[in-house]
C-alpha cells in the first residue's frame, strides 16, 4: 500500500518510552493552535504526564518516522483516550483508528463539542454520538462521548 504521494505507508507501531516526547509535542502543538482550548498545564508537565502516566498505563501506538501521529488506548475499557496527528488530512488518524478497531467489537472515545473536525471525522468512521456533558473534564469544556460497534 502506498500513500497519496507514492511513498509506502508505514504501519502503526507500538510506542516506546523514546516516543513520549514526540507524542507530547503533537498534543501541546494541538492545544496551542486552538483558541478555544485552554492551556491548563505547561508543555513540560504534559510531557511529564505522558512519560509517567500515559506511557505506563495505556497502550500507545504511533505512526510515521518521525512520529506524525499517536493514539493511546485504555485496553480494559476499549477506550481511545487520545488520538492526535501533527498534520490532519493525510489519513494518519484513520489508520490509527483502523488499528484500534482490529480485533475489537466496540470502541469508545470522548472529544470536545468545539472540535467540529474531530466530531465529523469520528462520525465518518462509524462512531455514534452517545451523550454530551456540559464540561465534566479538567478543561471545563462541553464534550461528547462517541461509541463504535462492529456491524
Amino acid at each position: 500500500m502506498t500513500a497519496g504521494d507514492g511513498a509506502p505507508e508505514e504501519p502503526a507501531r507500538r510506542a516506546g518510552p523514546q516516543d513520549a516526547s514526540a507524542c507530547a509535542t503533537i498534543l501541546n502543538d494541538w492545544i496551542d493552535s486552538r483558541e478555544w482550548m485552554p492551556r491548563i498545564h505547561t508543555r513540560e508537565s504534559v510531557e511529564d504526564f505522558y512519560r509517567g502516566f500515559v506511557f505506563v498505563r495505556r497502550t500507545v501506538w504511533v505512526i510515521g518516522t518521525p512520529v506524525a501521529g499517536f493514539m493511546a488506548l485504555d485496553e480494559a475499557e476499549d477506550t481511545v483516550t487520545a488520538l492526535y496527528v501533527a498534520t490532519p488530512g493525510r489519513g494518519l488518524g484513520r489508520r490509527l483508528l483502523d488499528h484500534a478497531k482490529r480485533g475489537r467489537d466496540r470502541l469508545q472515545l470522548w472529544t470536545f463539542v468545539e472540535n467540529e473536525g474531530a466530531r465529523r471525522f469520528y462520525a465518518g468512521e462509524g462512531f455514534r454520538e452517545m451523550r454530551r456533558t456540559p464540561g465534566d473534564n479538567e478543561e471545563g469544556l462541553p464534550d461528547v462521548l462517541f461509541d463504535w460497534v462492529r456491524r
